[in-house]
């Protein structure tokens, strides 16, 4: 399918006390990095961006509390995979599984409605509260996403998932070499650290927040690669990616994570950096369980690996 045009997108800012006194045009060139000053001046001056609703010049002044809006015109969205199997389902929450590729979340200011949320939710139209995300997956990663359908599952669903361990989650990933031991824990802490182009990417960082993922080795194979079983109690940003690297071994086709857990040092000639976005490693969310939010009925979801993920003879 050839990528989707879309129908642009409202994007909204409230001035804060810091932004108090900044030109216009500098407030976007410093946040919104993606774009270069020259380009949001021209958006300034064409009346794309406004300030409570007026048109407003580059260098004016802003003031706390003002509702800067930017008016994107439609833009010609990436292709995407858009073949959405649903593993579970009842009144209350929807679990899907993702294909690799398909963003969950509008994200990189690339994609809007091609992403996995607006096709749930045109799916499910009839649904009086639109399906909600209640975790997300990074876009190359496959699998199982919980999605809720009602008020009380997002209320509820949102609570079991803050508690570390809350909601079961299990991944299969390949990596690169062998580990020592068949089973490790990894518990480095997860935080920003700046990055170009983004402004940050998460990484691994002695201040971040404590992460916790349950490392157990299912297969070696002969080019040197593992599969492993990965369980996380927490759910930081490309936790599984991170902790990986830290370990001493990225996932194979990993575009951004080193050794270490942080970004790799960029290419020779490399035009852009990588981005947390960028496909080519192998990471399937294969099992969920969680608790049905108005039964408390204990429900378990298993979704199949992609191929280059299954173990020998596993069915």
């Amino acid at each position: 399918m050839a990528g989707h045009l879309n129908n642009g997108w409202i994007y909204r800012d409230r001035v804060d006390g810091d932004s108090a006194g900044k030109a216009v045009v500098d407030f976007y060139a410093e946040r919104y990095r993606h774009s270069t000053r020259e380009a949001w001046q021209q958006r300034i001056e064409t009346g794309l961006i406004l300030a409570d609703g007026r048109r407003i010049s580059a260098d004016e002044g802003l003031t706390p509390g003002q509702l800067l809006t930017y008016a994107r015109p439609p833009w010609q969205e990436p292709d995407v995979p858009r073949q959405i199997d649903i593993v579970h389902e009842d009144t209350d929450l929807i679990v899907a599984n993702k294909p690799s590729g398909l963003p969950v979340l509008p994200a990189g200011g690339e994609y809007l409605e091609n992403t996995m949320v607006a096709l749930i939710r045109s799916r499910y139209s009839a649904d009086l509260l639109p399906p909600a995300p209640i975790h997300r997956l990074g876009r190359g990663t496959s699998g199982l996403v919980l999605f809720a359908r009602s008020a009380i599952a997002r209320r509820v669903l949102s609570q079991q998932i803050a508690i570390p361990g809350g909601i079961e989650k299990r991944y299969r990933a390949l990596v690169q070499g062998t580990p020592l031991v068949d089973r490790f824990v990894v518990e480095e802490p997860i935080g920003k650290i700046p990055y170009p182009a983004l402004g940050f990417v998460h990484a691994a960082v002695a201040e971040g927040k404590k992460s916790r993922s349950e490392v157990s080795v299912c297969e070696s194979r002969g080019t040197g690669d593992t599969l492993v079983n990965v369980d996380i109690p927490t759910g930081r940003p490309h936790q599984i990616r991170i902790h990986m690297a830290v370990a001493g071994h990225p996932l194979v086709g990993e575009p951004l994570y080193a050794v270490g857990g942080r970004p790799h040092e960029p290419a020779a000639g490399e035009e852009k950096p990588s981005l947390p976005g960028d496909c080519g490693y192998h990471l399937h969310a294969m099992r969920l369980r969680f608790r049905q939010p108005r039964t408390f009925e204990s429900i378990a979801v298993y979704c199949q690996p992609p191929a280059i993920l299954g173990v020998t003879g596993e069915s």
